[in-house]
């Protein structure tokens, strides 16, 4: 594969790190992504397959990913993630920014705040996004409704006029309509996206394909990179229904424009 031209919009399916390792310095604007969490790798209740009850009762997360198992021990998954950041840290501009989604949590009565994988990357603030609704059967904890986004800069990296007026904690709806088992809300991508003059847009665990949905109708380009071959051709179906969907609103739109 060549740089850009088989990485620009288009979908890479492979593992994640090996793919960012040969791509060139400074070849994108923004990183936008959400890797697995290591779920399966908890000490809390419920989170095993088919189970009935506790906190993750029913969730999709019980039967895993597709072709990664999301259980490794915790050390190799901080080096491991960590290696990704700094390698999508490599990858942006001077004036770039990744934003990397990922969830605190309490392991053996220890807070897991992923200070072990951010570690010496330059952390500039932390976003709170809070998800709309939810249904919790466990009388052990409060409904768990947030996840965290560190904003890890190049020293030039601004936000787009008016956009730091959102403030840094948000709320969105939870996405329902989607096969992914932990799918991003599209309006959350739209508000990073959008809140930068980025062109090029890094997702190197892309999952459904939500930031390369909404990269394409902000009119900006995007890489997508992901290791399952079935979230691959998720995200390639939802990003051809999207663009039918576009020019179905052209074409109608036009129309009424003709008629008027």
């Amino acid at each position: 594969m060549t740089f850009p031209d088989d990485y620009i919009n288009n979908i890479i399916c492979g593992d994640s790190l090996t793919i960012m390792r040969q791509m060139p310095d400074n070849c994108i604007d923004l990183a936008v992504t959400s890797p697995p969490y290591n779920l399966k790798n908890s000490t809390g209740n419920g989170m095993k397959a088919n189970t009935t009850s506790g906190k993750w009762a029913g969730n999709a997360l019980q039967n895993g990913y597709s072709h990664y198992n999301d259980n490794i021990p915790n050390d190799e998954y901080a080096d491991w993630q960590h290696n990704c950041l700094k390698e999508m840290y490599r990858l942006i501009k001077n004036d770039g920014a990744i934003f990397y989604n990922h969830k605190w949590r309490v392991q053996d009565g220890l807070i897991q705040n992923r200070n072990d994988i951010i570690r010496d990357l330059p952390v500039r603030q932390i976003i709170i996004w809070k998800r709309k609704g939810g249904i919790n059967f466990n009388p052990g904890y409060f409904l768990p409704t947030y996840e965290v986004i560190y904003m890890i800069p190049k020293p030039d990296f601004k936000l787009v006029p008016k956009a730091n007026a959102y403030g840094d904690v948000w709320e969105f709806t939870q996405e329902m309509n989607n096969e992914h088992p932990a799918p991003f809300p599209v309006a959350l991508i739209d508000r990073i996206i959008s809140s930068t003059n980025a062109k090029t847009i890094l997702d190197p665990f892309l999952g459904s394909g939500t930031t390369a949905i909404v990269a394409l109708g902000l009119k900006r380009n995007y890489i997508g990179i992901d290791l399952s071959p079935d979230y691959c051709e998720m995200s390639e179906r939802r990003i051809e229904r999207n663009k039918k969907q576009s020019e179905l609103l052209k074409f109608k739109t036009a129309t009424l424009f003709q008629e008027t």
